[in-house]
């Protein structure tokens, strides 16, 4: 059986087919028991975030017959009592948020270690797997989400990086613009769209835009440009933004779970 939890939480066969999972509190089971699959899960855990910290005056009877619907759902085999809590049994590569993760680690270690087709290929397939917000079946996904979705913005900008080394700046800029506009002070990610528009052939545009984003920084923040924006504009100046210098993937990211981990 495979899971995606990012996007809705549905569960598939070995052939494709997909099990229907129905009901908030289902999928929300699912959902807690995916992010640790291999491992239990104490029952404590799983009322207090299925139910939203409201639990039923019943709560040890209410999870039981939860997890009873989840097994004739899946299988009677797929849910197993273990430790005070529950297990899903399923390898984490079962999982599609598992999957994205080590597909992510693939692609950064061959970026940094300077092969950036062979980094584009396992970002592609990394972010083939998201189809929605991360843990949106759960009640309130919170930081857990925030800390997945930082995750693939670092792997979104790690494939842009990519791009740029192997000479695909104008593909990369219509998604590295869109990506500006959505995060004006993510400072590596703007600066990636100046070395791509140097790129393209518009290094006075490039130029423009770096004034644009230091007022906003002044205005936002009260601070001038970071290193890596400043590196930018000295090389624009001297006519020199090379691409293949992109600078680092994922200077401004938060340290993110490892698989299984919330």
């Amino acid at each position: 059986m495979r899971y995606q939890v990012l996007g809705t939480t549905q569960a598939t066969r070995p052939d494709g087919t997909p099990v229907p999972v129905g009901g908030a509190r289902l999928r929300a089971l699912l959902t807690l028991l995916a992010l640790r699959a291999g491992r239990a899960v104490p029952s404590a855990v799983l009322v207090d975030e299925v139910w939203a910290g409201e639990p039923p005056a019943d709560a040890t009877g209410a999870l039981q017959a939860l997890v009873g619907r989840l097994r004739r759902t899946l299988g009677a085999d797929a849910v197993t009592s273990a430790e005070g809590g529950y297990r899903l049994a399923a390898d984490p590569d079962d999982v599609d948020l598992h999957r994205f993760d080590r597909l992510a680690a693939d692609g950064l270690r061959a970026l940094d270690g300077g092969d950036p087709a062979k980094a584009a290929h396992a970002l592609d397939e990394a972010l083939a797997l998201w189809r929605g917000p991360a843990l949106a079946d759960l009640p309130d996904p919170g930081a857990c989400a925030a800390r997945w979705e930082a995750r693939r913005l670092e792997v979104r900008r790690a494939r842009l990086t990519a791009a740029l080394a192997l000479g695909e700046a104008a593909a990369a800029l219509p998604d590295l613009t869109a990506l500006c506009e959505a995060h004006p002070l993510d400072e590596p990610l703007q600066a990636l769209r100046l070395r791509a528009l140097a790129a393209t052939g518009r290094p006075a545009e490039a130029l423009a835009a770096y004034g644009d984003l230091r007022r906003h920084l002044a205005d936002t923040l009260g601070t001038d440009p970071g290193p890596v924006l400043r590196a930018v504009h000295a090389d624009l100046l001297r006519g020199d933004a090379d691409p293949h210098g992109a600078g680092p993937h994922g200077a401004v990211t938060p340290p993110v779970p490892r698989s299984g981990a919330r």
